[in-house]
Formats: structure tokens, C-alpha cells, sequence
């Protein structure tokens, strides 16, 4: 299994600081924040990662990460030109993805307190479609908010900051795809902000019900705001897996 972690876009609810810096090289604790993503997945024993980011931002990650060597993986990096979301960032792996190959899908943003083991080895024994991981949170307003069947145990809907939230839950940033995925995003169109949206893709699975799903244990948080960077700070204390 490859990974891709996807570290673009403009960091618009941390401005100032992501006026001169990519997002996803702030410091949380003693790294920067994308480091906690290659240590988690490099700990799940995947050693091969993509990482989609915008021409501007390049230079920083490769001065972090380099190839990759010093941080037990090997690394591509994309260059997404524009902002066209999170769907459009993963096709742009599409060429550096093995025929047959599943993939982990991590937003940069997205970091968590244990091992993502667990549930790489659950969608390595999944024959077919998505997975999703999920986290109970006390305003499921602000997220992609799953909306469950009768029997509650299989997604039938992704919902993007609902008024009303159909559960609990959190859809978190880490996704799990089998090749098919790149089929499914050609066929996604762009929404009314423009851009080509990974909930349109999980809601694809989830309509022939083949979106599975795993619920996080531990602590996680996308850290995308002042409040949540300085929480991941303070609970990750610089320490990587």
C-alpha cells in the first residue's frame, strides 16, 4: 500500500502565520506538523509516500523531508497548481500509484495520538471500495458528519457541515481507497466553490455500499485553527512515533 498526504492550500484560519509558510510545515512541538503524518504512516509499515502540495511550498517540504531516506520512506513530490480540492490534489498521484495498488489518503492537517496500524491492516484485508474513519466530537457542525442507515451500521450519506447533523461524529482526514478510486474521481464534478470534493467520492462508495467504516480511538484533530495547533502541540509535545 502507498500513502499520499495531501499539504496544500492556503492555511486561511491560520493567518497571519501562513502568509510566509505552508500550513503543514508549522511547528507542533519540536516538528513540523507534516512530520507527525510520515512517522505515523512510515510506523504502520508503509514506506512509500506521495505528497501533493502547491508550487510555492515545495522547496520547504524537500528541505524537511528530503527523499525521505532520514525518515525510513521513500517520498514523490506533486505539484497541484491551483486550488481545485482535495479529489482533484489525490488525482494528480494517479501516475506514481501501482496498477492495483490500494492507498492511504492523509490530509497533512490531520494528526493523531496512536498508531494508524489498526486500521491500515483492517483495509488490507477490505476486497473492495472505501473506508472512512470516524471520531465523536461535540460540534459535528463544523465537519463532514456521517448519516448511518436504519440498523446503524453501515454510511449511507457524508453530510459537509450540516445545520442539523444526522449523528456525533466526525468523518476525520485519513482515507482508504482501492484502485478504482481514480474511475470514481473522473466521473466527480466540480461543486458551486469550484473545487472537486473527496466527500463527493466517499459518497459515491457509500451510495452501492461500498464505503466501510473504522471509529478512532485515542485523541485526534485537524489542526487548521490557532485553538487546535496549539492543542496538538501540547498533547503531542514533540514526540514522533
Amino acid at each position: 500500500m502507498k500513502a499520499v498526504i495531501l499539504a496544500g492550500g492556503t492555511g486561511t484560519r491560520l493567518k497571519p502565520l501562513t502568509f510566509w509558510t505552508n500550513k503543514h510545515l508549522l511547528p507542533v512541538g519540536a516538528y513540523p506538523m507534516i512530520c507527525y503524518g510520515v512517522t505515523r504512516l512510515r510506523e504502520a509499515g508503509i514506506r512509500e509516500i506521495v505528497i501533493v502540495t502547491g508550487r510555492d511550498a515545495i522547496g520547504g517540504f524537500s528541505d524537511v523531508l528530503g527523499s525521505g531516506r532520514d525518515w525510513g520512506v521513500s517520498i514523490v513530490y506533486r505539484v497541484q497548481e491551483e486550488a481545485g480540492g482535495i479529489a482533484q490534489a489525490l488525482e494528480l498521484a494517479r501516475p506514481v500509484i501501482g496498477p492495483g495498488e490500494k492507498i492511504a489518503v492523509l490530509l497533512g492537517d490531520n494528526l493523531f495520538e496512536k498508531p494508524l496500524t489498526p486500521y491500515i491492516q483492517a483495509f488490507e484485508r477490505q476486497r473492495e471500495g472505501a473506508m472512512v474513519l470516524l471520531y465523536p466530537v461535540d460540534d459535528p457542525r463544523r465537519y463532514g458528519v456521517p448519516r448511518f442507515g436504519e440498523d446503524g451500521s453501515r454510511i449511507v450519506r457524508i453530510e459537509e457541515k450540516p445545520e442539523h447533523p444526522p449523528s456525533n461524529f466526525s468523518v476525520t482526514g485519513l482515507y482508504f481507497y482501492h484502485p478504482d478510486v481514480f474511475d470514481i474521481i473522473e466521473r466527480v464534478k466540480p461543486s458551486e466553490r469550484g473545487e472537486m470534493e473527496i466527500t463527493d467520492v466517499n459518497n459515491a462508495y457509500a451510495a452501492v455500499q461500498r464505503l466501510e467504516h473504522l471509529t478512532v480511538s485515542g485523541w485526534w484533530t485537524d489542526a487548521g485553527t490557532f485553538e487546535s495547533l496549539e492543542e496538538a502541540g501540547r498533547r503531542l509535545k514533540g514526540t514522533l512515533p
